[in-house]
């Protein structure tokens, strides 16, 4: 049996501009859910793929609400049993590709988009509900302490919003920036190999929402004096685009941001991302507006 404190709870945001619903969930890693999941043939991590079982459960509810784990309704948080139904003809597969892309199977079936991060001993999974290509990271603002090499990871107008956001803590700052930008990076499937950081640019913020998981769209770009909205559970939405380099080697990027959730959790910074390259839809940002 697992531990009643390693219960996951999956938790919901939906993105602006009508994209499907997200789920994501973390997991303290233990031995004793190891040797659990070990058991039923799974391979790879047993946290991930315990995750992956809970975030499946809740993705098949949202087509069909009377699979809805209880306790059932408008909460942003949903309990997901200690013991996840995994059958041995329903094996979950996690397959990397050559870049280190996550992809999900189900027995021989393909399953949605999911993405992995692990900040110290806890493990997130983050799955999207459409056809939209996902990346999750975690950052914390100790991770760039001392003599960090900000210039060369950082644009300058980016690091400015953030510490504007932030009131100029620029180790938080830091960490928020990086959780974006490693996020994007796994929903393109290229982690940093063919992308340079500052070949990303996080544009300026739009709609913030303190607290549950709304889409944030309370309209407009967010300056300084919401600030302290980062230590209330804040949320924001930032677009994010390639620079000319990246571009050469995306062109569909060109004209075209991602989206990013990003939500301050305790003491660290939670991002999402999501990208769909074949989309026409709600795709295109112009910075100057």
């Amino acid at each position: 049996m697992i531990k009643e404190n390693q219960k996951i709870f999956v938790r919901t945001a939906n993105f602006r501009h009508g994209k499907g619903t997200v789920f994501y969930a973390s997991l303290p890693c233990d031995s004793m859910v190891d040797q659990r999941l070990a058991g039923l043939g799974t391979n790879g991590s047993s946290q991930r793929h315990h995750l992956v079982s809970g975030l499946l459960d809740h993705l098949a509810a949202l087509k069909n609400p009377l699979r809805m784990p209880k306790p059932y309704g408008n909460q942003d948080a949903f309990p997901v049993p200690a013991e996840p139904f995994i059958r041995v003809d329903r094996i979950i597969r996690i397959i990397r590709g050559p870049l280190g892309k996550p992809e999900l199977f189900l027995g021989e079936d393909r399953r949605p988009a999911i993405s992995f991060c692990q900040s110290g001993q806890t493990v997130w999974a983050a799955m999207c509900g459409d056809e939209h290509d996902i990346g999750i990271d975690v950052a914390e603002p100790h991770d760039f302490e001392g003599k960090y090499p900000f210039s060369r990871v950082f644009n300058p107008p980016e690091l400015q919003h953030a510490l504007k956001l932030l009131g100029q803590d620029l180790k938080k700052a830091a960490a928020l920036l990086w959780s974006i930008k490693e996020a994007v990076a796994k929903a393109m499937g290229c982690a940093f190999h063919l992308v340079d950081p500052r070949q990303m640019m996080v544009y300026p913020s739009i709609g913030r929402t303190t607290g549950g998981t709304t889409d944030g769209a309370t309209g407009g770009a967010i300056d300084g004096s919401t600030g302290g909205a980062a230590k209330e559970n804040g949320e924001y939405d930032f677009p994010v685009g390639l620079l000319e380099k990246a571009v050469m080697r995306f062109p569909m990027a060109a004209g075209r941001v991602l989206w990013v959730r990003s939500v301050f959790h305790g003491e660290m910074w939670l991002s999402i991302a999501l990208l769909n390259w074949q989309s026409q839809r709600g795709e295109s940002y112009d910075p100057k507006q």
